[in-house]
């Protein structure tokens, strides 16, 4: 499935700001202890990606359907991408070789990546 252009900047917003937080959670660690953060890092981008998909998804196929079913459908996708949320952070907490800290920044690029297209995107476009 081909991604709408807004859901494409999104996507690139997020690879852009998950590429920075390793980055700087190499320049920070100054050793092997970034990878677990640089693997939350990926864990939660690869989240996110997937919920810009899936987001990207339920609007094109809730403007087709009614009212009362549009509104159930995208409460349920909305907490399907919550509870997906939920797993990684919990599997982040519960698992050595993921950093929890790396995996709450990671969970971080999906609303600063928001920001940003809210904040950046021309008028035009939208």
């Amino acid at each position: 499935m081909k991604l709408s252009p807004i859901a494409q900047k999104m996507f690139n917003a997020i690879l852009i700001l998950s590429s920075l937080l390793i980055l700087a959670g190499i320049i920070y660690y100054h050793s092997v202890a970034a990878v677990p953060f640089a693997i939350g890092v990926i864990l939660t981008a690869g989240l996110n990606v997937l919920k810009v998909k899936m987001l990207d998804r339920t609007v094109a196929r809730a403007v087709t359907m009614e009212k009362t079913n549009s509104a159930w459908f995208v409460w349920a996708q909305y907490f399907i991408r919550y509870i997906l949320t939920g797993l990684i952070l919990t599997l982040a907490a519960l698992t050595p070789v993921i950093s929890l800290p790396g995996a709450a920044f990671g969970i971080l690029t999906w609303p600063v990546a928001t920001f940003a297209m809210k904040s950046f995107i021309n008028k035009n476009e939208a």
